[in-house]
C-alpha cells in the first residue's frame, strides 16, 4: 500500500517537472527564433516554422512562410533587435500556446521602428520538433 501512495504522492510532481522542461525547451526555441530573425539566419528559421505559418504583425500585414522569409532574406524587413520583456507558454499536447511582450527595433521600407508589442503564438509539435505554426501582435 505504501509504494502506492508514495506513488500517487509524487506523480504530480514528475509530471509538473516535465511540462516545465518542455516550456524550457521552447521558450529556449522562440529566443532562437528571435535570434535568427535578427541575423537573417533563414536555414534555422525554415526549419522552425511550419509550411502554413500564418504571421500577423502589427500593422495588420499577413504573411505566409515564403513571404516572411523573403522580407527578411532580401532585407524589406530588418530586425535590428527583438527583446522579450514577458513570455508565457501553455503547453496542450503537441500544441504550445505562447503570449508574450517583445521590443523590437528594425527597419520596415526603409523606414525605422522601435515598438513594444503584445504578442500570441503557436508551437506545434510534428515530427519531434516544435514548430512555429501561428503569430499575431499587437503594438501597445
Amino acid at each position: 500500500m505504501r509504494p502506492i501512495l508514495l506513488f500517487l504522492f509524487l506523480l504530480p510532481a514528475v509530471l509538473g517537472f516535465s511540462q516545465t522542461k518542455k516550456q524550457l525547451k521552447i521558450e529556449s526555441l522562440e529566443r532562437q527564433r528571435f535570434e535568427a530573425m535578427t541575423t537573417k539566419n533563414l536555414a534555422f528559421l525554415e526549419n522552425v516554422l511550419t509550411d502554413d505559418l500564418t504571421y500577423t504583425h502589427s500593422n495588420g500585414l499577413v504573411e505566409d512562410k515564403t513571404t516572411h522569409l523573403e522580407n527578411i532574406r532580401t532585407g524589406k524587413l530588418q530586425y535590428r533587435s527583438i527583446q522579450p520583456e514577458e513570455m508565457k507558454l501553455s503547453i496542450h499536447r503537441r500544441t504550445a500556446v505562447g503570449t508574450g511582450i517583445v521590443n523590437v527595433t528594425g527597419v520596415l521600407n526603409e523606414k525605422e521602428f522601435s515598438i513594444r508589442l503584445r504578442y500570441t503564438d503557436v508551437y506545434m509539435k510534428k515530427k519531434g520538433k516544435w514548430r512555429l505554426a501561428a503569430w499575431q501582435s499587437l503594438k501597445l
